[in-house]
C-alpha cells in the first residue's frame, strides 16, 4: 500500500513540476541558503519545539535533497530508488502508529525550511496534515522599507504575544487591525482557550475559501487578507457560530469585494456635487409613453439617538424635513430613532428596512459596521453612512467641510475678543474634528495674532465643562453647532460672547443636511449616482461638500459689527469661488513645524487626516484612554476605517487660482 501511495505522490509531484516549467517558475522546493545569500541576518533566535503549519514549509535549508521534491513537496525520484523505499517506509509508519519525532528547520520571513525531516514533511503533506511539531530557529533579517519587511516585523510583534504563526498578512497594518476587530489590545497575551477558538475559526474559514476558489481566479488574494476583510463585516463571535453552509453563504456575499484588495483603493473625496442630469423633451416623452419615469424612492434615515436628546440627530432630522419638503411625493421617508436601544440588533433593523427601502442613510460613524454588513447582505439597496475619510466597500459616505465655516467663525471670535482668550469646546478627535479646531484657530490668528484658543474636550472621563470654562476665563466661547430640541440651555451652542455678565450669541456654523439628502436622492433618480468619478474604479466615495455648494454655512447674528460681517463675507466669497482655503499660507503647529506644502497650502488629504494642533492653541489631543466609553467606541471605529493622506484622492479642483487673485 505504501508503494502505491508513493506512485500517487510522485505523479502529483511530476504534474506540479510540469506546470511550473510551463509557467517559467523554479520547479523544485526553495533553498534557504540561496534565498539568504545576499540578505543580512541580524539574529538567530531558537524558538524550541512548536507546531508549524505545513502549508508554510517552503523548502530545504541546503541543496542536498532539494531537487528530489517538486515545489509542492511531492517526490520526483523513480519508485525503484532508495529514496522511494524510505519514503514508503515513513508512509507505512505514519499509517500504523503516526509520525512523532519533530523535524528540524529554520524560519525565515514566516516560511519554514527543513534541515532534518524532508521526507516526513512530504508524507505529511501527501496525507493533508495541517500542522506538525518542529524544532525551529528563527533567522531575523535586517528590516527595510519594503511592504514585505514591514509586514514581517509586525508579524514578529503579533507572534510574541499570540504564538500564532499560521496567519500571514500582506500588509503591515493588518496585524493591528486584526487585534482591534478581535477586541484585543496590542501586546495583550492570548489565553489558550481563545487561541484554540481562533485557530478553529480561521482554519474552517480558510478551507471554505480555498474550496470556493477552485476553478476560479488564480490571482486570488491571500486567505489571511480575505479573513480580515470578512471579520470587518461579520464579527468574530458571529463567525464562531457559523456552520459550513452559513460560512459558504457569507463567502459568496463577500467574494466580489476581495479582488479590490489586490491594490490600494484610495478614498475619493467628491468636493462638489456632480452636475444634475437635466432630461430633455425626448427623454421626458419616452418616460411618459413607455412608463419609465422614476418610481417613488423609499428612503430610510437611521438615528443612534433622538432629536430631543442629541444635537447631531436633531440636525439630521431637520435635514429629513427639508428633504420631504423639497422632494414632495417623489420620496417616502422612514426614520428609526435610538436604533441601538431598540432591544433588537442593529443588523436586524437594517435588514428589515432593506426589504422595502431603496436608499438607507445611517447618520453616525458608530453605525458604519452594521451599515457595511447590511450592504453586503442587500446589494440592491443603496447604503450611505455619515462619516468622512472612510474607505470601506459597498457603501458611500457623506460629510461636510465644516472646517470652512469654522474658519469664518474664528474670524468673528478673533475680532470680538477683548481678553485675547477664546475657548473652543470639542467632543472627540475623529476625522474632520481636528481640521475644524485648526481652521477656527487659523481664523482667530488672521485677525488677532495675540489671541490664544483654549481647547476643552467635553467627552473626557473627568470632564466638567462649567469648571473648565471658568478656569480658562474666556470672553468668547465656541460651543456645539446644533442644540437638541429637548435641551433648555439655548445659550450653549454656536459662538457666544460673555461680557459684563451678559451672554450674546455671535454666529453659528450650520450643516445643511437637507441639501445633502436632496442632492444625493436627485442624483440617484437622474442617473448621476451610477457614473460618479471613482465608482467605476471601485474606490470608496465620500461626499465631502462645503461652502461652495451650501452644504455648510455660517449664520451671523445682529450683534456682530458691520465691519466684521464684511470681513466674513469677503473670505466666504473667496472660499466659495475656491480661490482660497483656510489652510493657505504658512501654518505652524505647536512644535513650530510648518505644515504647508512649499509654504503655500495644505493639501486636501492632509486636511482630512489632521492629527496635530496649530501654534496658537492651548491644549492637546488626549489619549484614547482618557475619553468616556461611548467616545472610545467612536474613536476605535474611526481608527479602523480611516486612511492616511496617501489613501485620499480629491475629485474636482480644490482651488481655482489666478495670478490676479488677491488670495494667491
Amino acid at each position: 500500500m505504501s508503494l502505491k501511495d508513493y506512485k500517487i505522490a510522485q505523479s502529483m509531484g511530476m504534474e506540479q513540476y510540469k506546470k511550473d516549467l510551463l509557467k517559467g517558475i523554479y520547479p523544485y522546493v526553495q533553498v534557504l541558503e540561496e534565498l539568504t545569500q545576499n540578505v543580512e541576518i541580524v539574529s538567530e533566535i531558537p524558538l524550541g519545539v512548536v507546531d508549524i503549519p505545513l502549508e508554510q514549509v517552503a523548502g530545504t535549508n541546503g541543496h542536498g535533497r532539494s531537487t528530489s521534491f517538486a515545489s509542492n513537496f511531492m517526490p520526483l525520484l523513480r519508485e525503484e530508488t532508495e529514496f522511494a523505499t524510505k519514503w514508503s517506509n515513513l508512509c507505512r509508519a505514519h499509517l500504523e502508529e503516526g509520525l512523532r519525532d519533530p523535524i528540524k528547520c529554520y524560519e525565515f520571513m514566516n516560511r519554514f525550511y527543513v534541515v532534518e525531516g524532508n521526507k516526513r514533511v512530504s508524507v505529511l503533506k501527501y496525507f493533508g496534515a495541517v500542522e506538525f511539531k518542529a524544532d525551529v530557529t528563527r533567522l531575523v533579517p535586517r528590516s527595510d522599507d519594503s511592504e514585505e519587511s514591514k509586514a514581517y516585523f509586525e508579524f514578529l510583534k503579533f507572534y510574541k504575544t499570540t504564538g500564532i504563526n499560521f496567519i500571514n498578512f500582506t500588509k503591515a497594518l493588518a496585524y493591528s487591525e486584526l487585534l482591534e476587530y478581535l477586541g484585543k489590545a496590542a501586546g495583550e497575551t492570548w489565553d489558550k482557550e481563545f487561541t484554540l477558538s481562533f485557530k478553529g475559526v480561521y482554519y474552517r474559514f480558510k478551507n471554505a475559501y480555498v474550496k470556493m476558489l477552485k476553478g476560479s481566479d488564480a490571482d486570488a488574494i491571500a486567505a489571511a487578507d480575505a479573513f480580515l476583510e470578512c471579520i470587518k463585516v461579520y464579527p468574530f463571535e458571529e463567525m464562531m457560530g457559523m456552520g459550513a453552509r452559513e460560512l459558504d453563504d457569507m463567502l459568496k456575499k463577500m467574494m466580489p469585494t476581495f479582488p479590490l484588495l489586490r491594490v490600494e483603493q484610495p478614498v475619493v473625496l467628491q468636493m462638489q456635487p456632480e452636475e444634475e442630469h437635466k432630461k430633455g423633451i425626448v427623454e421626458r416623452l419616452t418616460d411618459t409613453v413607455f412608463g419609465s419615469a422614476p418610481k417613488q424612492l423609499k428612503v430610510a434615515l437611521v438615528y443612534d439617538k433622538t432629536p430631543e436628546t442629541s444635537a447631531w440627530t436633531y440636525g439630521h432630522d431637520l435635514g429629513r424635513r427639508i428633504l420631504e419638503n423639497t422632494m414632495g411625493d417623489a420620496v417616502s421617508v422612514t426614520t428609526v430613532e435610538n436604533v441601538m436601544k431598540q432591544g433588537v440588533s442593529v443588523d436586524k433593523i437594517l435588514g428589515e428596512l432593506a426589504l422595502d427601502h431603496d436608499v438607507i442613510f445611517t447618520t453616525t460613524p458608530v453605525l458604519i459596521y452594521a451599515t457595511r454588513k447590511a450592504a453586503v447582505e442587500n446589494p440592491k439597496v443603496k447604503f450611505l453612512n455619515c462619516s468622512v475619510n472612510t474607505a470601506v466597500s459597498h457603501i458611500r459616505t457623506y460629510y461636510g467641510r465644516m472646517y470652512e465655516a469654522k474658519f469664518l467663525c474664528g474670524l468673528v471670535a478673533g475680532a470680538m475678543t477683548r481678553k485675547d482668550t477664546i475657548a473652543y469646546v470639542a467632543d472627540y478627535p475623529i476625522s474632520g474634528m481636528t481640521a475644524n479646531i485648526n481652521a477656527f484657530s487659523r481664523g482667530v490668528q488672521i485677525v488677532n495674532p495675540r489671541a490664544k484658543v483654549h481647547l476643552v474636550w467635553s467627552s473626557l472621563q473627568d470632564s466638567d465643562l462649567d469648571r473648565d470654562l471658568w478656569n480658562i476665563g474666556a470672553d468668547v466661547i465656541s460651543f456645539q453647532d446644533f442644540l437638541a430640541t429637548g435641551k433648555s440651555d439655548e445659550q450653549r451652542f454656536g459662538l457666544i460672547q460673555y461680557r459684563d455678565g451678559e451672554i450674546t450669541r455671535l454666529c453659528r456654523p450650520f450643516w445643511d443636511w437637507g441639501l445633502f439628502y436632496a442632492r444625493i436622492i436627485r442624483g440617484i433618480m437622474d442617473g448621476t449616482w451610477s457614473v460618479e468619478k471613482g465608482d467605476e474604479e471601485h474606490h470608496a466615495i465620500n461626499y465631502w461638500w462645503g461652502l461652495s455648494c451650501g452644504a455648510v454655512d455660517l449664520l451671523l447674528d445682529e450683534a456682530v459689527p458691520e465691519g466684521v460681517q464684511q470681513l466674513v463675507s469677503f473670505y466666504k466669497k473667496a472660499i466659495k469661488r475656491r480661490n482660497y482655503s483656510p489652510f493657505d499660507g504658512i501654518i505652524l503647529d505647536q512644535g513650530g513645524t510648518n505644515r504647508s506644502l512649499e509654504d503655500k497650502y495644505i493639501p486636501t488629504g492632509n486636511i482630512v487626516t489632521m492629527d496635530w494642533l496649530m501654534d496658537n492653541i492651548v491644549g492637546s489631543i488626549p489619549d484614547y484612554s482618557e475619553f468616556k466609553p461611548d467616545a472610545q467606541n467612536l474613536l476605535r471605529i474611526m481608527k479602523l476605517t480611516g486612511e492616511d493622506s496617501e489613501g485620499v484622492m480629491a475629485v474636482g479642483p480644490e482651488r481655482v487660482m489666478d495670478e490676479t487673485e488677491e488670495f494667491r
